[in-house]
C-alpha cells in the first residue's frame, strides 16, 4: 500500500473540476497537500473554488480549457507546467451524459460525446505521459462509469464512451506499471452531481442504489489509488451485478432491459 502523503507537493491536474466528482477529487487532493490545477470551461466557478482553497491555506489555480479541443489541451498542459511545475498526477474526469434511446440520439452529439469523454482523456494523457516516463513516476486516474461495465438502454452512446475509457485504462495500466506510473480506472454508480437533473431522474428506475455524495466518492477513489488498485467500482457492492454480467450476460441483459424499459415507459417514452 502506498501512503497518500507521497502526493504532498505534487502537481495534480483535474479536468471537469468545476463541479461534482472533479471538484470533490480536486478538493481532496488539495487537502492532502497536492498543488492542484483546476481545469474546466466554467472560469468563474473554477476561480471561486481556487479562491476557497487558497483561502484555506491550500494550493490551487484555475485554468480554463475546452477538453474537446486538442490545441487547448496542449496549451493548458503547458500553462499548468509553467505555473505549478511538472504534472505528476492526472485526473481525467471531464465528460457528460445524454439519456436518449439510440434511435433518437443525434449522431453529431454521439460524436461529440466520444470526443469529450474518450478523446479528451486520450489527448491529455498523451500530453503528460512523456514527462511521467522521463521521471519514471506518475499517477493517472480515469473516471469511467458503471455504464462502462454494463451497457444500458437509454444511454447507449454514453456506455460506449465509458467502455472505451475502461479499455484504455486497463491496457495502459499494463504498459505503464513497469515504468513506475500507476493507472486507476474508477467506476462510479450513482454520485450526486449536476448530471442527474429532474429530467434524467424521471427516466431512471426507482428503488435502485442510493446516491453517494461526491466527497465520499473522492475519498474512496484516493484510497483505491493508495492501495495500488488498477480498478475500483464505487460503491464496492456494485461489483456483484458486474460479476453476474460477466458470467451470465444474456440473463443479466434481459433483467437490466426489463427494469430500464419499464422505467422509460412509465416516464412516457415511446419505445416502439
Amino acid at each position: 500500500m502506498e501512503n497518500l502523503n507521497v502526493l504532498r507537493g505534487k502537481v495534480a491536474l483535474v479536468t471537469g473540476a468545476s463541479s461534482g466528482i472533479g471538484e470533490a477529487i480536486a478538493r481532496e487532493l488539495a487537502r492532502r497537500g497536492a498543488r492542484v490545477a483546476l481545469v474546466a470551461r466554467r472560469t468563474e466557478r473554477l476561480e471561486q473554488i481556487a479562491a476557497e482553497l487558497t483561502g484555506a491555506g491550500l494550493e490551487a489555480q484555475a485554468f480554463r480549457c475546452d477538453i474537446r479541443s486538442a490545441p487547448e489541451l496542449a496549451d493548458t498542459a503547458e500553462r499548468v507546467t509553467a505555473a505549478l511545475g511538472d504534472i505528476e498526477v492526472l485526473v481525467n474526469n471531464a465528460g457528460y451524459a445524454h439519456h436518449a434511446l439510440f434511435i433518437d440520439h443525434d449522431t453529431d452529439d454521439i460524436e461529440e460525446m466520444m470526443l469529450t469523454n474518450y478523446m479528451g482523456t486520450v489527448r491529455l494523457i498523451k500530453q503528460v505521459l512523456p514527462g511521467m516516463r522521463k521521471r519514471r513516476r506518475g499517477w493517472i486516474i480515469n473516471v469511467s462509469s458503471f455504464a462502462g461495465k454494463i451497457g444500458q438502454a437509454d444511454e447507449v452512446a454514453y456506455s460506449a464512451s465509458k467502455f472505451a475509457v475502461t479499455g484504455l485504462s486497463q491496457g495502459l495500466a499494463q504498459e505503464l506499471a513497469p515504468l513506475g506510473i500507476r493507472v486507476l480506472c474508477v467506476h462510479p454508480t450513482l454520485v450526486r452531481t449536476e448530471m442527474f437533473t429532474p429530467e434524467v431522474m424521471a427516466r431512471m428506475p426507482a428503488g435502485g442504489p442510493k446516491f453517494m455524495e461526491a466527497d465520499e466518492f473522492a475519498r474512496q477513489t484516493l484510497r483505491a489509488l493508495a492501495r495500488g488498485k488498477i480498478e475500483a467500482v464505487i460503491p464496492a457492492t456494485m461489483k456483484v451485478p458486474i460479476l453476474l454480467n460477466a458470467l451470465f450476460p444474456q440473463w443479466m441483459g434481459r433483467n437490466v432491459a426489463r427494469i430500464k424499459l419499464a422505467a422509460l415507459r412509465k416516464a412516457g417514452v415511446a419505445i416502439g
